[in-house]
């Protein structure tokens, strides 16, 4: 089952809408804390910086976008209050582990070196996703009227995908086969969350 099918039965289902909200809101914030994990407190950039704001300023959107499926809802990131919640607290983790894996093996990274490699490749396969998760979500918000909007996160995560692109080329001139090694692991792991939102679902 593709998320197509799946996002017109959480968004007609207020309660699933929120815990779904929420769980997208988990899965920012997880991103945004491992920016943050990842930075060198002497020679960190603006471009960390300003990622890991805009990765916390979306947590907290998607958090907010849960009024309006009118319901008080979701006010921990515990289980309860999410989709597919192992999946989902485990998918960016688990990337995390297999791309720093990858790094170690082939290219014999440790340290400080490994941990900004890894926020490089791990981001970069994250907002590939995003700039495919986002759009879909929207047409689906739209196609049943939704009140809620995805539109400015969209707009963010494109600018990210940028921005990451030229700091993989700043790394290693052979960025592109580090990156095709990042978004295979995330289509896995990916694929694996999406039946498992489906199974919960359904």
């Amino acid at each position: 089952m593709s998320l197509n099918n799946i996002l017109p039965t959480i968004i007609a289902d207020n309660k699933l809408h929120a815990r779904w909200l929420n769980t997208l809101s988990l899965m920012e914030n997880t991103g945004a804390r491992k920016i943050s994990a990842s930075e060198d407190p002497t020679t960190v950039t603006y471009i960390i910086l300003k990622h890991a704001a805009e990765e916390h300023r979306h947590a907290f959107y998607l958090k907010k976008q849960i009024e309006k499926t009118g319901r008080e809802l979701c006010p921990t990131y515990a289980d309860e209050y999410l989709v597919a919640s192992a999946y989902s607290k485990y998918y960016l983790n688990m990337l995390d582990v297999e791309v720093c894996r990858y790094l170690k093996k082939e290219l014999g990274l440790a340290g400080k070196e490994l941990r900004f490699a890894a926020y490089l490749l791990v981001t970069y396969a994250i907002e590939v996703r995003a700039d495919e998760l986002y759009p879909i979500y929207q047409d689906a918000l739209d196609a049943a009227g939704s009140k809620i909007n995805v539109k400015s996160i969209i707009v963010e995560e494109e600018g990210h995908l940028e921005e990451m692109i030229n700091q993989l080329k700043q790394f290693s001139p052979q960025w592109q086969l580090h990156a095709g090694k990042a978004v295979e692991m995330e289509t896995k792991l990916f694929n694996n969350w999406v039946v498992a939102l489906g199974n919960e679902v359904n």
